[in-house]
């Protein structure tokens, strides 16, 4: 999403100063190219050099620095870039540019900017409800500036509350968002995720190797793109952006539960979840003590989620399944394409490596209703998701008569 993408970082004095190292590090590794300008206070928390180092450019300090080549300094800034973030926004900054001063540089870059401009404040719980920071908070927005919320929790100042500076990866996300055409904008998808657990016990549990990875790329490739997102996920140890609705489940059962409420009201359903095909016929109060040399449980078919929104798929809906195989997949594939009443199906050769579970990247062969198989190449599974929506849309609007 950040490839190629100019962003001007613009940090002010505060103490989560030290943690905008890590968020050039990671605009960086992401592809962008970005520049720094700091304000004197800043400068009291975190070198120049260490911005410098991680960026690859020249950190700006002077609003009137000597031997500049570009220009003036602070209109290259704030207008040859896609995009301008103040990070750490301190309750200073943020009334500078609500009221139209600009007496250093990084206030001037404000009043300077024709780009979208993205605030992340971070301060002290009672600078933050101060009502002149929110009416000034409220006037930014008003003329079209952008907020990343600050996050509540244990303070530098000793005090706990809302002030602290929001997560990396929620800032990450916000300015991908920013960057990335709204083109699912109105259109509610539901995705879902990871494995399901079929309790044996209050032990044990039935699963898979599902790591959810290639569902949450889905869900928040979405949701970058502008569409209200539901996720039901399975148990997994990974974590969606704040815009993304999410709905923790276990069961198979509950899966289910969860799906048949949202389905009816969306656009795209996209079911991404490994779902357990059988389950316990009972499910013991107390441990299953070791005794036998050999032990039977019976099993009994969990619902199937994927076949029942097959048959309630309304005219204006787009379904897409995932089949994991390890051995004759086009047969399987092109089977539950067809049995599901599937508009696309994305299936793997899980023995492949780069296609397996719990892997960043995924190679994947997209089948089409029509009889249709493409293959794509072995990628990112976060890129995977976006050509895999960039099809499912491709669908929706042909159904919709839209071009």
């Amino acid at each position: 999403m950040l490839t190629g993408k100019k962003i001007t970082v613009g940090i002010t004095g505060g103490i989560a100063a030290y943690k905008t190292a890590d968020l050039v590090s990671s605009l960086v590794k992401a592809g962008a190219n970005v520049r720094v300008a700091m304000t004197s206070a800043a400068q009291k928390f975190i070198t120049p050099l260490t911005l410098e180092t991680l960026s690859g450019n020249p950190v700006h300090t002077d609003l009137f620095p000597n031997g500049f080549a570009g220009g003036v300094l602070h209109i290259d800034l704030a207008q040859n870039t896609d995009l301008l973030i103040i990070v750490p926004a301190t309750a200073n900054i943020i009334g500078k540019a609500a009221n139209g001063i600009a007496d250093d540089l990084v206030s001037t870059l404000l009043m300077a900017a024709t780009c979208p401009v993205l605030f992340c404040p971070a301060m002290n719980v009672a600078m933050y409800n101060n009502p002149i920071l929110q009416l000034n908070i409220g006037k930014l927005k008003e003329y079209g500036c952008h907020f990343v919320e600050p996050s509540i929790g244990p303070l530098a100042c000793g005090t706990t509350g809302k002030g602290r500076l929001a997560e990396l990866a929620e800032i990450v996300y916000n300015i991908e968002q920013m960057l990335t055409p709204q083109d699912l904008a109105g259109l509610r998808v539901l995705v879902t995720a990871g494995p399901t657990r079929e309790p044996l016990d209050p032990v044990r549990y039935l699963t898979n190797r599902s790591s959810g990875k290639m569902g949450y790329a889905l869900a928040k490739g979405a949701a970058l793109r502008g569409a209200q997102v539901t996720l039901v996920s399975g148990p997994t140890n990974l974590n969606a952006p704040n815009a993304i609705d999410k709905i923790r489940v276990e069961t198979a059962v509950e899966m289910r539960d969860a799906v048949l409420k949202h389905s009816d009201h969306s656009d795209l359903i996209i079911k991404a979840a490994a779902v357990a095909d059988y389950g316990p016929m009972e499910i013991s109060d107390h441990k299953i003590k070791k005794q036998a040399d050999n032990m039977s449980i019976p099993l009994q078919k969990n619902p199937d989620i994927l076949g029942e929104l097959g048959t309630r798929k309304k005219d204006q809906q787009v379904l897409v399944g995932f089949a994991a195989e390890t051995h004759n997949l086009e047969r399987y594939a092109q089977s539950k394409l067809e049995k599901k009443n599937l508009d696309l199906l994305i299936a793997n050769d899980v023995t492949l490596p780069g296609a397996g579970f719990d892997c960043n990247t995924n190679i994947v062969r997209i089948f089409w209703a029509d009889g249709t198989i493409e293959p794509l190449s072995k990628m990112a599974k976060e890129q995977v998701a976006q050509e895999i929506l960039d099809r499912a849309i491709k669908v929706l609007r042909a159904r919709r008569g839209e071009n």
